[in-house]
């Protein structure tokens, strides 16, 4: 089968917890047509992306299956707040849908680039840290030598607003070395959350329009905003970096 072309998978990954509820979630419920306006105009681009959705609370749920954001037949969901927030649940559906999502794309006779996830929580893991470590090994973890573990393992971008742990999400940055390391993304102390929210979404739209305009002119993966480029209240930081 001949390459229809390269495509760039992004994954919106939301706790969607009871301690999101309010202005925080009305904000998140925003992102999605905001990404699909912004793409709306610039069609070059949209061509080169794909996206999807899972929230998770006590469990995850596939909300947006990857898909082409301009699909005239696209409902958007919407979010509501339940239960708790495990990130082993929501690691493990993303492994699973990463890995469904990029079989059928290859099946459909496309290249498919690593995937990006942006990850955003407001808290704590409420769930085992043996259980989520777990998880999210099993999701990044990848030799190539061996041939052993997750060949399509994420790039993952994680977003901390209120009560994140910056110690626990700085963890989260895969990958964290290398010639293209990830970087995370955190609320400045005192920001009000929803605005956060809103600031996030202005990046994740950033990234998603440099990202496709790489791939549209011969680049290959995902593209993050520099630090002097980031709407205020919103600073990143590396893996390596220490917090005062």
């Amino acid at each position: 089968m001949s390459e229809r072309g390269k495509l760039l998978p992004f994954y919106l990954v939301i706790d969607v917890s009871y301690s999101m509820d309010g202005p925080k979630l009305e904000r998140a419920n925003n992102i999605l047509p905001a990404i699909v306006d912004t793409l709306a105009q610039n069609p070059i681009i949209s061509d080169k992306v794909r996206f999807g959705m899972i929230d998770f609370s006590d469990d995850a749920q596939v909300r947006l299956p990857l898909c082409d954001p301009l699909d005239p037949h696209l409902v958007l969901p919407g979010l509501a707040p339940r239960g708790g927030t495990s990130y082993g649940a929501a690691f493990s559906m993303l492994r699973q849908a990463i890995a469904y999502d990029v079989a059928q794309l290859k099946a459909d006779g496309f290249a498919v680039h690593r995937p990006a996830v942006f990850f955003i929580s407001d808290g704590e893991p409420t769930d085992p840290e043996r259980g989520w470590r777990s998880q999210f090994a099993a999701l990044t973890h990848y030799d190539r030598a061996s041939g052993q573990g997750f060949a399509m393992y994420p790039n993952v971008i994680p977003f901390g607003i209120d009560q994140a742990n910056p110690r626990t999400l700085q963890t989260l940055i895969h990958p964290a070395a290398g010639s293209k390391p990830m970087r995370m993304f955190l609320a400045d102390e005192g920001q009000d959350p929803a605005v956060a929210i809103k600031a996030i979404a202005e990046i994740l739209i950033s990234s998603v329009l440099a990202s496709g305009g790489s791939l549209a002119g011969g680049g290959s993966g995902i593209v993050l905003p520099p630090e002097a480029d980031l709407p205020g209240g919103i600073h990143s930081v590396a893996a390596d970096e220490d917090f005062v």
